[in-house]
């Protein structure tokens, strides 16, 4: 069988595709030689060695070190660029959480009646915004987040909060677009920041701590459910 249409790499992964989900490369198969599979499909072993790495990637082949490349399932785990972007937007919700929970710990210790009155008013925009076009309630949220980080009074935390602020405001608009591809809603969460508001008033850096942990894990279990 040789391979013709452009790109020839999308042809191999395609024709490999098919090799899998008819059964002919069954689970615990190992595949033929990037050399077999160059001469079978008439293309470069280069454009075989990138097949591969595409069905690595959607989670159905697996190399493994000395000893070949085998079948590990069937049916592709998710799309690969959706799985890129879930990690990229998993990363900055770790960074998040290393930041953004001891932020509102030292809000709650630290924080004035004008840091309150400011994390007020921001959740109040947040709030008016929950059904605004992406950018704006992004922006909201990050307002919110970014009178916290000030609260904590503690210049660290603070420059390391608006050096983030890009990738986190990208990071929230690729999840919300995410949801829109898979028609899921958008997440209706004021309740948990009103609870981080809550706890800093109420001078218990703890229980904001916990708030925010909580809040940021949420984040995470969509871009990484537990298994």
């Amino acid at each position: 069988m040789s391979l013709r249409r452009y790109p020839l790499s999308e042809q191999a992964t395609e024709a490999m595709l098919r090799r899998i989900g008819s059964g002919d490369w069954p689970i615990g198969e190992k595949i033929p030689s990037e050399t077999s599979l160059a001469a079978e499909f008439g293309v470069g072993r280069s454009t075989v060695r990138e097949a591969v790495r595409e069905l690595a990637g959607r989670g159905l082949l697996e190399s493994r070190h000395g000893s070949g490349v085998y079948v590990i399932r069937i049916d592709p785990v998710e799309d690969w660029a959706t799985t890129v972007r879930k990690a990229v937007i998993s990363d900055v919700a770790e960074g998040r959480i290393a930041v953004e929970v001891e932020a509102a710990r030292l809000a709650a210790a630290k924080r004035t009646d004008e840091d309150l009155a400011a994390i007020t008013a921001a959740a109040t925009r947040r709030e008016a915004l929950q059904h605004a076009t992406p950018e704006e309630f992004v922006d909201a949220d990050l307002e919110f987040h970014r009178a916290i980080a000030g609260a904590a009074h503690n210049t660290i935390i603070t420059g390391l909060f608006d050096s983030l602020a890009e990738r986190v405001r990208e990071a929230m608009l690729d999840m919300l677009g995410l949801m829109r591809e898979s028609d899921a809603q958008r997440p209706v969460d004021q309740h948990e920041h009103q609870e981080i508001a809550d706890a800093i008033r109420a001078g218990d850096p703890e229980a904001a701590g916990r708030a925010a942990r909580n809040h940021l894990a949420k984040i995470l279990s969509y871009v990484r459910p537990e298994p």
